[in-house]
């Protein structure tokens, strides 16, 4: 089931309660926040949409696989609530094969993840060396069964005229389960939106913008180029706010934000903002 949120200026959000899996990307086994359309195209790619939690148990990541979702009018839009089943784990395999499955291979793959984000220096040789032992082995990106489950509900308060997106949640519980460190993505397509720009006046392009990094203005913004569309989000107090975007080949095509806080605090709440500049 699929509901759409029709925006100004010829936008639309919309969310799917289950993967549809037809995008060719490996993240199309995940569930995915909303999409955003223009017009008929939908600008997501490889990226998880608006709206999407992820929980880290150190160097772990586990990824939302459905979602059950409550939509109601209100007077100013519309309110939806979006409870995520967090289940997924990603693991590499050969088509047609198992998944790898020596512990050791995905300890080594979330050092080497984590180097890649912290390290700018390293990013180009150790993106191309990934590359180069998915190439050697036959390796390609699956989503899996963690062996942990747990379930994240958020809220979203949509503005059509305002082109705003207010969503709160609270993660209260998780530090009990383990987990270390909770993200809040926002991301669409890498191939639409190649340009970043933040209230401290940095203008970033391309490969400039880098794949994870911590953003210092107030206030940042993804936007599309041939579009003329962008996103925004501010800093949240208690929050760090990450850039990211990366354009690998057929595998990786995503830019956007990360809002990544603790999981012991009571709440916590952004704002998205959509615009069609002239």
């Amino acid at each position: 089931m699929e509901h759409s949120f029709p925006l100004a200026n010829g936008l639309t959000l919309k969310i799917a309660t289950r993967p549809d899996g037809r995008d060719g990307y490996a993240t199309a086994r995940l569930q995915k926040g909303f999409r955003l359309l223009d017009g008929d195209q939908d600008l997501v790619e490889e990226a998880v949409g608006f709206g999407i939690p992820l929980l880290k148990r150190g160097l772990q990541t586990i990824f939302p696989g459905s979602v059950e979702l409550t939509a109601r009018r209100t007077d100013s839009g519309w309110e939806v609530s979006t409870l995520y089943v967090l289940d997924l784990v990603e693991r590499v395999a050969r088509p047609g094969a198992a998944s790898v499955r020596p512990g050791i291979i995905y300890g080594i793959k979330n050092y080497l993840a984590a180097a890649i984000r912290a390290v700018p220096p390293l990013r180009a040789p150790l993106t191309a060396a990934s590359s180069g032992l998915r190439r050697l082995f036959g390796w390609q990106t699956r989503y899996e069964d963690a062996g942990f489950r747990t379930s994240l509900r958020l809220v979203h308060r949509i503005d059509p005229q305002g082109g705003s997106v207010r969503v709160r949640l609270d993660p209260g519980g998780l530090a009990a389960l383990g987990v270390t460190e909770v993200i809040v993505m926002n991301e669409l397509g890498a191939h639409f939106f190649d340009r970043y720009e933040d209230s401290s006046g940095l203008r970033l392009a391309g490969k400039q913008i880098g794949c994870w990094d911590a953003v210092a203005a107030g206030r940042a913004a993804f936007v599309s180029s041939a579009r003329r569309i962008a996103f925004s989000l501010g800093q949240v107090e208690g929050a760090r706010l990450f850039r990211g975007r990366e354009l690998v080949g057929e595998r990786l095509a995503w830019a956007g934000f990360g809002h990544s806080f603790p999981p012991d605090r009571p709440e916590f709440g952004y704002e998205l903002r959509l615009e069609r500049r002239p």
